[in-house]
């Protein structure tokens, strides 16, 4: 790790894929995507970790990009699990989620009866519930609580962003926010689960110091991602707390140097999203490229990931001519025992987030 003035280095990669979850029609295409650099820094005034060498302008999504999971299983159920803590804690009535997407979320919540509003400018559907704007102020609304579900990790201020939607809701109100956990990146040293688009990575403490009043805090999802839910009203500027350093692990790249394949080139990973694309990426660039993709989700079959321009394929599709006992590396081991029954337990399995 480097200092430099405010900032601690913890981390530098080059020329990953500015949208990881974009998918491509051709291989030629996806080899050419846009790139950028990462270097993650601690700022030694806030303590929030973030990628200095981000640009917002590079950002704008379209209708190419493809991040949903809930055609998993695995992944309702962890949906199921934050709707329970959004009522019991923001209550029923008088919800608005903030950047709902595709609106996965928020169709979870009406079909639970939840009174809830959504707003996304780069929302497709036709649910009237959903406004197709950002929630700013202006807008007369004030609602009891707000849901951020996976959105503040994008957001290049991510003080001044929370400080706009206090001011959009009146100065009051509850907030529950969820988003990837860097303290399990750093344990689990998932070097697979940093991105570009990602500009900021919390920890829980992060938010203790944002907030002065934190209702309730934890994690989710096998410790990958963390919430919390605080009031919006209690929001300040955080301060680093020196006795709360970030730990960066100094072989965080262990894993990635002690990869192992078939030497026929005969294995695959299975989950052809985030981190599967940086997977497949930094595999290949240190000598160990993987040759298949598989993904459950069809959004994503037939097409080609960023940068490697490998093809995902259905499960039916690959295993047809993976050979039996080939190492499948798989991307998120929450979905291990979903992936062993849909491939007959036929295979070698690799957790890759187990160090």
């Amino acid at each position: 790790m480097t200092q430099n003035q405010a900032t601690q280095v913890l981390y530098e990669q080059l020329q990953l894929p500015i949208f990881q979850n974009r998918m491509y029609d051709s291989e030629a295409e996806a080899v050419n995507c846009p790139r950028g650099d990462i270097r993650l820094v601690e700022d030694l005034k806030t303590g929030l970790v973030y990628n200095a060498a981000f640009s917002s302008e590079l950002m704008a999504y379209d209708a190419h990009y493809q991040n949903e999971q809930g055609v998993s299983g695995v992944f309702m159920q962890h949906l199921g699990a934050v709707a329970g803590i959004v009522e019991r804690c923001l209550g029923r009535e008088e919800l608005v989620e903030v950047g709902c997407g595709k609106g996965f979320f928020l169709e979870t919540l009406l079909a639970r009866n939840f009174d809830v509003t959504g707003f996304d400018p780069t929302y497709e559907g036709d649910n009237p519930r959903v406004r197709k704007h950002y929630f700013e102020p202006g807008l007369g609304i004030r609602a009891r609580g707000l849901v951020l579900r996976h959105v503040l990790e994008h957001i290049q201020n991510p003080y001044e962003f929370l400080d706009h939607l206090r001011e959009a809701n009146g100065g009051h109100g509850r907030i529950y926010i969820e988003v990837p956990c860097f303290d399990w990146i750093c344990e689990h040293r998932a070097w697979f689960d940093v991105f570009y688009e990602h500009v900021n990575y919390f920890r829980v403490s992060d938010f203790a110091r944002m907030f002065g009043s934190v209702i309730e805090s934890g994690h989710l999802f096998g410790g990958q991602y963390l919430y919390v839910v605080v009031e919006l009203g209690s929001i300040r500027p955080p301060t680093i707390d020196m006795a709360d350093r970030v730990h960066f692990p100094v072989n965080f790249l262990r894993g990635l140097n002690e990869l192992r394949t078939a030497a026929d080139g005969c294995s695959a990973i299975w989950g052809g999203a985030s981190k599967g694309v940086i997977f497949a990426l930094l595999a290949a660039r240190s000598g160990h490229a993987v040759g298949t993709v598989i993904d459950i989700n069809p959004a994503k079959q037939t097409k080609y990931l960023a940068a490697t321009g490998l093809l995902v394929q259905s499960p039916q599709q690959a295993l047809a001519q993976l050979p039996a006992g080939a190492p499948i590396y798989v991307m998120n081991s929450n979905y291990l025992e979903e992936i062993k029954k849909m491939s007959n337990n036929a295979y070698t399995y690799i957790e890759v987030d187990h160090d």
